[in-house]
């Protein structure tokens, strides 16, 4: 068994990313499944009709609901969801280094799959850095004007 994934997002969010992981892994090691919010929706039928995908997505070990923004009615839908008693853990702010870090670690019980799904998401933002802002670093370094370290692997500068 294994946990089953539910993204529940906006128009047409979670169908890009669905498609940008099946295009990356080709067969996906857990079973997914998305639903589309669109403008003035009904909050009862898509709680019913997410309710239906969570229990054909759950083969005993729960599902995984990312959402694509706390606070809006994918995630209002995923709060709907959880008051019904499903086994269910959400996780809102979906992005696509979330999604790829879950599907990296299919064994996963629902608990740490979900810890992975928040590391995933926040270690895939970062401001990527160009050569001017290693070179303005490396010269703050050499003048010895403020302490800087550069760290090029992530391509990330830290000054002190």
């Amino acid at each position: 068994m294994s946990v089953g994934i539910l993204l529940i997002t906006h128009s047409g969010i979670g169908g890009a990313f669905l498609n940008v992981a099946y295009g990356t892994f080709g067969k996906l090691p857990l079973e997914i499944s998305q639903l589309s919010v669109c403008r003035d929706p009904d909050p009862d039928l898509l709680i019913a009709k997410a309710g239906y995908l969570v229990r054909k997505l759950d083969a005993g070990d729960g599902v995984l609901v990312l959402t694509d923004m706390f606070g809006s009615t994918p995630s209002n839908v995923s709060q709907g969801l959880q008051h019904q008693g499903f086994a269910i853990r959400v996780v809102t702010g979906l992005n696509l280094p979330m999604l790829f870090r879950i599907l990296n670690y299919p064994h996963l019980p629902l608990n740490l799959l979900a810890k992975k799904a928040v590391s995933g998401g926040k270690e895939g933002i970062f401001e990527p850095l160009t050569g001017r802002d290693i070179e303005t670093a490396e010269n703050l370094q050499t003048g010895k004007k403020k302490h800087a370290t550069i760290l090029r692997q992530k391509r990330v500068v830290v000054v002190d």
